[in-house]
């Protein structure tokens, strides 16, 4: 195994929100443990730039990832981030009929969930999903699992093999849900602490942690998210839910719990937001919630296909971001059909758009629209920060974990068609404004048109994990 690695070509990323910086004829020094240790602008020799960091080290010793001949149309760009999956409800994506949340869940989800005790399909399933987000280029994944420990323990166990950055969260809900997938909250308690244990003290692996996971309020009792909120915050643990996907679900909140002020209040007063909460869809919100969110300094994962697909509404991304919450993009398969958070990103931006056309005031439409630069950002640096992971990944810097994904436009079979005179022809020399020009429309050409097929080669923490040359 090399001590070190240095990566040399085009890299792109979004260091802050509408900002992209692209930076050619980069050499990028990662260490054995996957922290990027420099980064250095205008490079002619990758290898003598590590050899010049760290005199104690051999050529032999460095491993070189060297694309300049190919920095036209190829790139690195840090690994997406998806902060809302439901990795046991794979199967049945894209399947959902007509139906909208609340049937859907009875019809789809529930049964093909309670399954996932038979631990030969649960590694079926999660394996096929573990490699499909991997060659996705998604080197960080939220995950929902069932409310089984032993399966939830084996996902944390293929995500730490196949090296993914996960989360992992055992499903909790003691109420509303049929008589075949329910648990008591002694059961609830057991299985959490089971699931925290074996990720904390048995795997130990610094990329896999534990997340805890009440469903969303209906299926859970106030006992249940009380004892899941003080547990989060006697063990530091992260927590992801579900709030206002859907109308029908806010009105039963409402019966379900009179007492509280609002949807969001049901959490907050069961301390279950924190700023390493997950808040999944947030589509039909009041101004006060989303206040209420920001003190908080919680996260909003933005769902946009499924939220088109069982017809939840269209989330106002935009009113988020211009009050400072944080906001990710999450696949919420198999709610979502598509594994892609590429594919996301591109859903996330014609959604605003949509939003945008159903005003008549065109500085309200401008406002209301996300640009390219926008949803790359929530693809990578916005997901992080949703979990809470900004200083460790989402973007290339000094410091960070190496998690990223080569992207070549011209592969093999590719759906992006570039011409000669839309490549971007980066001189030896002088970063010149024409190129940059030219690469800012290959990222447009890439979120539009691209696919998986792009992706070529994935790290995590500088390992290799995914690689499509094979």
């Amino acid at each position: 195994m090399s001590k070190f690695s240095v990566f040399y070509g085009t890299f792109v990323d979004t260091p802050a929100l509408s900002q992209l910086r692209i930076r050619p004829r980069t050499s990028i020094g990662v260490s054995a443990d996957g922290t990027i240790q420099f980064i250095k602008a205008e490079s002619q020799n990758p290898l003598q730039d590590a050899l010049e960091f760290d005199p104690t080290l051999r050529s032999w010793e460095i491993n070189v990832v060297d694309t300049f001949d190919h920095q036209g149309t190829t790139f690195f760009f840090p690994g997406f981030i998806d902060t809302h999956i439901h990795a046991s409800q794979y199967p049945n994506a894209g399947i959902f009929g007509s139906s909208t949340l609340l049937d859907w869940l009875e019809t789809y989800t529930f049964p093909l969930e309670a399954n996932f005790k038979n631990l030969d399909s649960a590694r079926a399933i999660y394996s096929k999903v573990v490699d499909k987000t991997l060659a996705n280029g998604t080197t960080t994944a939220s995950y929902y699992t069932t409310i089984d420990a032993d399966s939830s323990n084996l996902m944390a166990d293929l995500c730490a093999k196949r090296g993914q950055r996960a989360f992992i969260g055992k499903v909790c809900m003691d109420q509303n849900s049929p008589d075949y997938y329910i648990e008591t909250l002694p059961e609830c308690q057991h299985a959490t602490q089971k699931v925290v244990n074996h990720i904390q003290n048995e795997l130990k692996d610094d990329k896999i942690k534990p997340i805890l996971t009440p469903r969303f309020a209906p299926t859970c009792s106030s006992e249940m998210m009380t004892w899941l909120g003080n547990f989060a915050h006697e063990q530091g643990l992260h927590i992801q839910t579900h709030l206002s996907e859907n109308r029908k679900e806010l009105d039963w909140v409402k019966e379900l719990f009179p007492e509280s002020e609002s949807y969001t209040d049901v959490y907050d007063s069961h301390r279950l937001l924190t700023e390493k909460t997950v808040l999944a869809h947030c589509i039909h919100l009041s101004d006060s919630e989303l206040d209420l969110i920001k003190a908080r300094k919680s996260g909003v994962s933005h769902c946009p296909i499924s939220n088109s697909s069982i017809t939840s509404g269209e989330c106002e991304v935009r009113r988020m971001l211009d009050q400072n919450i944080k906001v990710g993009l999450g696949t919420d398969v198999s709610g979502g059909f598509d594994l892609s958070i590429l594919s996301t990103a591109k859903q996330a931006l014609l959604v605003s758009r949509h939003l945008a056309m159903k005003e008549s005031d065109p500085e309200t439409q401008e406002r209301l629209k996300l640009s390219v630069d926008d949803v790359l950002f929530l693809s990578s640096l916005g997901g992080a920060q949703v979990l809470d992971l900004d200083k460790t990944v989402g973007s290339f810097e000094v410091g960070k974990q190496f998690d990223t994904q080569l992207i070549d436009l011209n592969v093999k079979g590719s759906k992006v068609d570039v011409f000669d005179w839309q490549y971007a022809k980066w001189s030896e020399t002088d970063r010149d404004a024409e190129s940059e020009t030219l690469f800012k429309d290959l990222m447009a050409k890439w979120l539009f048109t691209g696919d998986d097929r792009n992706t070529v080669l994935v790290w995590v923490a500088g390992r290799q994990v995914f690689s499509s040359l094979d």
